[in-house]
């Protein structure tokens, strides 16, 4: 069962001089089923940054559906969006995107504050997932480079260990080495979904090698 469906997604531009249009999307459509996970990938400016706004409820299409667990999230008012995506949707972003003045603690509990639960509901919930995260010893300290030091194969094997447990992962990267984990990776190229690999019985090493062929020949204009 698809728990997102991307529906002829278009998105396109007005420049803020000039007035001139830049079509970022031109026709996006593909499903990510139910614990899956996928990863997407593209060269600079292929639309890829675009899509995952636009599936983060960030970004409006300028056409299309984004249906997700059967909600239609392009239909939803300002108003409502912030709410949806607290409660459906979970974000590891490239940079940090925390607040400096919060410690890791309460920017760990900003979500359930918002969501009005009590402080023992929020202290259950943060012990476990700060022991996954193998953050326990900075929970008080300042979101600062405590954290980055994390390698990306710790990362990589959270978010395997995660999926595992059933949840679903949809990866936006140019990491060769993250979208090697997935069970599928989709291609982006000017604004369209231009090749998918599926992992089958590959290892992590040979996902990498069909991966890497397909971006060469990408990038060499070779019809796949």
């Amino acid at each position: 069962m698809a728990i997102l469906e991307v529906i002829n997604l278009k998105k396109t531009y007005t420049t803020r001089f000039g007035g001139s249009q830049v079509r970022a999307l031109k026709n996006v459509n593909f499903t990510v089923e139910n614990g899956e996970y996928a990863a997407v990938m593209g060269e600079s400016g292929s639309g890829k940054t675009t899509l995952l706004n636009i599936l983060a409820a960030l970004d409006r299409p300028s056409y299309g559906t984004v249906l997700l667990d059967g909600r239609d999230i392009t239909k939803l008012k300002d108003k409502e969006l912030s709410g949806f995506r607290r409660d459906n949707l979970g974000f590891v972003f490239q940079d940090f995107n925390l607040l400096d003045t919060f410690s890791v603690r309460d920017n760990i509990y900003l979500p359930l504050v918002l969501e009005g639960k009590h402080y023992r509901e929020m202290e259950a919930k943060l012990l476990p997932v700060a022991r996954k995260l193998g953050i326990t010893d900075i929970l008080a300290d300042e979101p600062t480079g405590a954290l980055d030091s994390r390698s990306t194969e710790e990362l990589l094997d959270l978010f395997s260990a995660i999926h595992a447990e059933g949840h679903t992962i949809l990866m936006v990267t140019h990491s060769v080495k993250a979208a090697s984990r997935a069970g599928r990776v989709l291609f982006i190229k000017d604004g369209e979904v231009f090749h998918q690999l599926y992992r089958g019985n590959s290892t992590d090493q040979e996902m990498y090698e069909k991966i890497s062929n397909t971006l060469t020949a990408l990038a060499g204009g070779e019809k796949l």
